[in-house]
């Protein structure tokens, strides 16, 4: 099983430090080794909300998030990404951009960095967004209950959670934005008009997703109910569902490939919002943009690795409070990122911050599975929860 979902990522590394060594020597194998820890220790909680939507998905869409998405994260968003940024700032063209990133190291770095404002508050909205709807839900298992209860009662207003969210953005906007350390002056427009695209962002793929999600659900639904009623008649006649079986299951089917696909390219962008330190903090490192990728490609392979495991292990059946502790993380790093816009926040704070909340939620789910074994209620065995649930 551990072999089976890690071998990719197992190869990966393999071929990745010794592709390193041979283009860059030592120094290149110890730069890509430590991008590629970097990336792991700050993306840890996005592997836990990553499992959270996956397990909803088919074997199908999953071998799809392990292939094209890893080939979007590790090229479009640690490669091309930050050569895109630096194209759209500076005003020139794809091949210039590039060939400054080969050529200009130096002057690259600055021109990424100087981009970090608009990043981190598209990207810091986004990821606020993801932790204020799902701690304003109701939620049946609450792990701070004295905090999620009362915010789930707030939550009855369904526009409560963009409300705060903006109030938010204003507040960054005002205060954090100006005399910024990267790049220097007054970026309150440039913060304003990239958190209103975060969360314009959030609210369309986010909503979509969820719609076909819901609809989903629905055709699942009246499909048992037909399935029932068919089974009490089916010695009279054939049931409507057996007459046209196949228009039926064609549209469960295509509704299904819908549902996944939306929810895919939520997934895309979630990842791609949890880049975006990785990205800013790998230049303190490197700013050779082919090391960079080699190594948080590396990472990012782990990652979506250790998202299947999750899934296939039903680790967030047996420890159910791992999602309260990954969205916690992901709230934090929201506001880390808003704040990174005036200062400077070391990496590895970020990462400490996610590591304890989860590993906090994961000791809570702990405890609670102990008291329900001895309580009598945890008797039953538990069972593997597979790819394609």
């Amino acid at each position: 099983m551990l072999l089976k979902t890690f071998g990719w990522s197992f190869a990966v590394t393999a071929g990745g430090l010794a592709l390193a060594g041979v283009l860059w020597g030592w120094k290149g194998l110890a730069i890509v080794g430590i991008l590629s820890i970097l990336e792991v220790s700050l993306s840890f909680d996005n592997a836990v909300i990553n499992a959270g939507i996956l397990r909803k998905m088919n074997a199908f869409w999953q071998k799809i998030f392990l292939t094209i998405g890893i080939l979007i994260a590790v090229f479009g968003m640690r490669l091309v990404f930050p050569v895109v940024i630096v194209a759209i700032t500076a005003k020139m063209g794809p091949l210039e951009a590039v060939d400054l990133a080969i050529n200009n190291k130096d002057k690259y770095e600055h021109l990424v960095t100087a981009a970090h404002p608009a990043i981190a508050a598209f990207g810091g909205m986004f990821l606020l967004m993801i932790f204020l709807d799902f701690i304003f839900e109701d939620r049946d298992i609450k792990w701070l209950a004295w905090l999620e209860k009362p915010l789930a009662k707030l939550g009855k207003l369904d526009t409560f959670s963009i409300v705060i969210a903006l109030v938010t953005l204003l507040v960054a906007a005002t205060t954090v934005a100006t005399d910024v350390a990267h790049g220097g002056g007054d970026k309150s427009s440039t913060v304003l008009l990239s958190g209103v695209a975060g969360l314009v962002t959030y609210l369309i793929v986010g909503g979509i997703s969820g719609y076909f999600e819901d609809k989903l659900e629905e055709e699942e639904d009246d499909e048992d109910e037909s399935d029932e009623k068919s089974g009490k008649d089916d010695a009279e006649e054939p049931a409507p569902a057996a007459k046209n079986g196949r228009s039926g299951g064609a549209t469960v089917v295509g509704l299904a490939g819908r549902a996944a696909f939306f929810m895919f390219l939520y997934l895309e962008v979630i990842d791609a919002s949890f880049s975006f330190d990785g990205v800013i903090g790998a230049f303190a490192i490197t700013n050779d943009i082919f090391e960079m990728a080699l190594g948080l490609g590396i990472g990012a392979m782990y990652i979506r690795s250790l998202t299947v495991y999750l899934v296939r292990k039903g680790t967030l059946d047996d420890y159910v409070y791992l999602e309260h502790g990954a969205h916690y993380a992901i709230g934090a790093l929201a506001l880390i990122l808003l704040a990174t816009i005036k200062y400077e926040i070391n990496e590895v704070i970020t990462g400490l911050v996610g590591v304890v909340l989860i590993g906090a939620s994961y000791w809570s789910s702990v405890v609670r599975n102990r008291r329900e074994h001895e309580a009598g209620e945890g008797s039953e065995p538990k069972t593997e929860v597979t790819s394609g649930v």
